[in-house]
């Protein structure tokens, strides 16, 4: 029993220091690598910088220095800039907002 002890902690102390963060990064990275879109600028895992032109399947197709590359989307490492359609779309939501806040308070 006293040998038990000793091991039980070990495993659970691997679990809240090796397991539980890998998990999360995990997480993380799936979620980056399903989100992303066309225009946005990235860093692929070899060190590759390019733009979303195209996203297929599980393929993106990226625009680096005017070749047009396709890689697995798993290669993505990081996304440097989301594209401009997305912050576009978030300020014409914005001004619509406003827009009709304007005109609720002129009736």
């Amino acid at each position: 029993m006293a040998m038990l002890i000793p091991l039980l902690l070990m495993i659970v102390l691997f679990y809240f220091l090796l397991i539980r963060p890998q998990q999360k990064r995990q997480k993380e990275v799936n979620a980056m690598q399903s989100g992303l879109s066309k225009g946005d600028k990235i860093i692929t895992i070899g060190g590759l910088h390019g733009t979303v032109v195209a996203i297929e399947d599980g393929n993106v197709v990226l625009d680096c220095a005017g070749s047009q590359l396709t890689f697995d989307r798993n290669a993505v490492r990081t996304v440097l800039a989301k594209s401009d359609a997305v912050e576009e779309e978030v300020v014409e939501a914005e001004v619509e907002e406003v827009t009709t806040d304007v005109e609720a308070e002129k009736k």
